[in-house]
């Protein structure tokens, strides 16, 4: 990771990356007609899809949950530049990657600091070609053989010890012949133990079960999840 430092903000690039501080530089992408969508998920603030010269990637900012998200949507309290949200995230990020994990790649992160105070944004690359699984069950049922994949790479993350904060269907992605996994904020690699693997997994289950009352249509049955674990448990 390459730190490029500028007064107050703090320009974070993975390796290889071609991105700079304009790619971060929201009013300047929207008037460049570099910004084709954002993603239409649950979530109340969108991330955003770029493409900067050909090169596909997806910007998102990152805001507070919860109460705290009603009074201060976006600031966070300074924990020292390595300790930020999305100095973490990106270095998690490179290190999956270097596992041969099925993420999406890093491109870079921007942390601006303000007294006490930071905001921050991390880019990544777009997955073209992918959606995430609620679409993909809402146009139809996964066989079997599908849920038993998915069940195997989640095994694959955590028996290197990946935890996902925020595992739920929406952060699963699948084009028609992979999985891969998005949205590591607040993840890390920890020891190994079955009791938050278990605690991952219950939260995955939840989600799927509240997608299945909130989204009309949607494709899943509880014998899915027995599929899933099947191919989990190997």
């Amino acid at each position: 990771m390459q730190l490029i430092q500028h007064h107050n903000t703090s320009l974070l690039l993975a390796q290889d990356s071609p991105a700079d501080a304009s790619w971060f530089d929201r009013r300047a992408l929207v008037e460049a007609g570099r910004v084709e969508g954002h993603s239409d998920g649950s979530g109340r603030h969108p991330a955003w899809f770029l493409n900067v010269d050909g090169y596909h990637c997806v910007l998102r900012h990152y805001y507070r949950g919860g109460l705290p998200g009603k009074l201060i949507k976006d600031l966070y309290l300074w924990p020292g530049l390595h300790n930020t949200r999305a100095y973490q995230e990106l270095a998690l990020l490179e290190r999956l990657v270097s596992l041969g994990l099925p993420v999406s790649r890093p491109v870079a992160a921007q942390v601006v600091r303000s007294g006490p105070l930071y905001r921050a944004d991390l880019l990544t690359e777009r997955l073209d070609g992918c959606r995430d699984l609620v679409k993909t069950l809402v146009d139809g049922p996964l066989p079997e053989e599908k849920w038993r994949q998915l069940g195997a790479l989640l095994a694959r993350f955590h028996k290197v010890g990946v935890y996902h904060a925020d595992l739920n269907a929406r952060n699963i992605l699948m084009d028609e012949e992979r999985f891969y996994l998005i949205d590591f904020d607040r993840g890390e690699i920890r020891p190994v133990d079955p009791a938050w693997q278990q605690a991952n997994l219950d939260r995955l289950l939840r989600s799927f079960r509240k997608e299945s009352d909130r989204v009309a249509g949607l494709h899943w049955r509880e014998s899915d999840w027995q599929s899933l674990l099947a191919g989990y448990l190997g």
